[in-house]
């Protein structure tokens, strides 16, 4: 089985689920990119005799009959993404839409160096394939969900056929910490905000100089927001902001980000200014980069600012006075990270916000947040007072994109069945959470009312973020788990 595989998936097991996972290392699959993954699992399942249907949404749905002496036992529907957050570091020539993903051994884990490794969610991806494939697994009949644009807006799971599945057990294969069950999530809403804006010509006495923010780790907003981690568009607007406040000030270009759902790692901005001010500017940085890393030292403390010289004429236009004073002073104001923590899930955050991604010119620009919340209406009115923010500044800023939560049920039937299996086979007690981020659990649990749903998944570090890696045992523990889940509810 493992004969064809790439040397570092060679000798992990189980390999039925890493030869899958190879799989969707080799084939790229970006959020809205996802058909030519799609089309290969679909032509896989046809030639193992698998009834498959791609949803109007572009969701791939397969289904497996009951094994031998378990037709009329429950069925469940098996649950993950195809498609994966694409992060790459500023001087890595991975291309998402065209080359495969490098995953390295190290230390127990695999991970990608330099880019995300799609571990969220290619492991419950590939968990599932797995169950699919492996003819001896006791089970009933199995409805397989793989959606698509989970990443980018849950535009898959939006989109599903309310009348498209048979099953009312799920299991969710989405989540990042073994041991843990999850019962509950946060549901999102997006701020987009856009300004149209009438360029300046550059003044003849100013140099153009780039300053760049790197260094930091970036992360997951949901799994990481109560971190404390640096967001590198906040990070260069105080930079930007300490500048002007000492000499006359230029923007040609700001951008940042790539995600909504990422926290930034990196963001540049294009300036000008005096030509005498300029080392001044270079050793003002210096100073900002110390205050920096001594505010985030213990988990951002190696973010560095960087200054580069722009050839003579490499800019000729710049914003107006009027647009760089209101997005500076908007993006400086506008909330970022953790707004509430809950007091029905302690230690669980309640509501917070990301700003995501930012893109400045000359003609105007644009930018996003990701808000979350356990509670719908929080999560609503810190989008709305977001929204009111830049409105003040005359900027378009619209809410999109929301999807709801998903409330626990800690009497759930399906959670019980699931903990007595692990305890019975790991010989200790899972934890039952709730968790930030947001899974499609609540969207699809508002398409089907009643659903009896339950979350699981390996250890995952790092995910959205370059150096995403899992750990091999973990998976080893997942794939044990859901066989004997499947077998267990079989039973009933």
């Amino acid at each position: 089985m493992t004969s064809n595989l790439p040397g570092v998936f060679r000798d992990l097991r189980p390999a039925i689920v890493w030869q899958h996972f190879a799989t969707l290392c080799a084939i790229p699959r970006p959020s809205r990119g996802e058909a030519r993954l799609r089309e290969h699992l679909q032509s896989w399942a046809t030639a193992r005799g698998l009834a498959t249907i791609v949803d109007t949404a572009g969701n791939l749905i397969m289904r497996k009959s009951a094994s031998a002496e378990c037709a009329s036992a429950p069925g469940v529907v098996l649950q993950a993404h195809l498609d994966m957050v694409c992060q790459a570091n500023a001087d890595s020539p991975h291309d998402f839409a065209r080359d495969p993903l490098q995953p390295i051994l190290r230390d127990g884990w695999l991970l990608a160096e330099h880019t995300t490794l799609g571990a969220d969610n290619g492991i419950g991806v590939a968990l599932i394939l797995a169950a699919l494939e492996d003819d001896r697994l006791a089970h009933g009949p199995i409805e397989a969900l793989f959606t698509v644009d989970e990443e980018s807006g849950m535009g898959g799971a939006r989109g599903l056929d309310p009348n498209g599945l048979d099953r009312r057990l799920l299991l969710n294969l989405d989540t990042e910490e073994w041991g843990r069950f999850y019962l509950g999530c946060a549901g999102g809403v997006d701020v987009n905000v856009r300004r149209a804006g009438r360029p300046d010509v550059l003044p003849d006495s100013y140099a153009a100089l780039r300053i760049d923010v790197r260094g930091l780790r970036g992360g997951h907003s949901g799994v990481n927001i109560h971190e404390g981690r640096g967001n590198a568009i906040k990070l260069l607007v105080r930079a930007l902001r300490a500048i002007e406040r000492r000499w006359p000030l230029s923007i040609a270009s700001l951008h940042g980000g790539t995600a909504r759902n990422a926290l930034p790692r990196e963001a540049g901005a294009v300036i000008a200014a005096p030509r005498e001010a300029i080392s001044g500017v270079t050793d003002l940085l210096a100073e900002l980069q110390t205050d920096f890393r001594e505010e985030l030292a213990g988990i951002d403390g190696e973010v560095a600012l960087y200054s580069t010289p722009c050839a003579s004429g490499e800019i000729a236009r710049v914003m107006s006075s009027v647009e760089q004073a209101s997005w500076l002073a908007s993006l400086h104001a506008a909330p970022q990270g953790v707004r509430r923590m809950s007091l029905r899930a302690p230690g669980v955050v309640e509501t917070s916000d990301n700003l995501g991604i930012v893109d400045l010119t000359p003609e105007g620009g644009e930018c996003s947040f990701m808000v979350r919340s356990l509670v719908d209406s929080a999560g609503e009115e810190l989008a709305e007072e977001i929204v009111s923010l830049f409105t003040l500044s005359g900027s378009v800023a619209e809410t999109s994109g929301h999807y709801p939560g998903w409330a626990p049920n800690p009497t759930s039937p399906l959670l019980a069945l699931c903990r007595e299996v692990y305890r019975a086979n790991f010989g200790v007690e899972p934890t039952n959470e709730v968790i930030h981020a947001g899974l499609e659990c609540g969207i699809i649990g508002s398409k089907y009312p009643g659903m009896d749903m339950l979350s699981f998944g390996p250890t995952i570090r790092g995910a959205h973020a370059p150096g995403e890696m899992v750990d091999i045992r973990s998976v080893e523990c997942c794939w044990r788990l859901l066989r004997e889940i499947l077998a267990e509810i079989a039973k009933t």
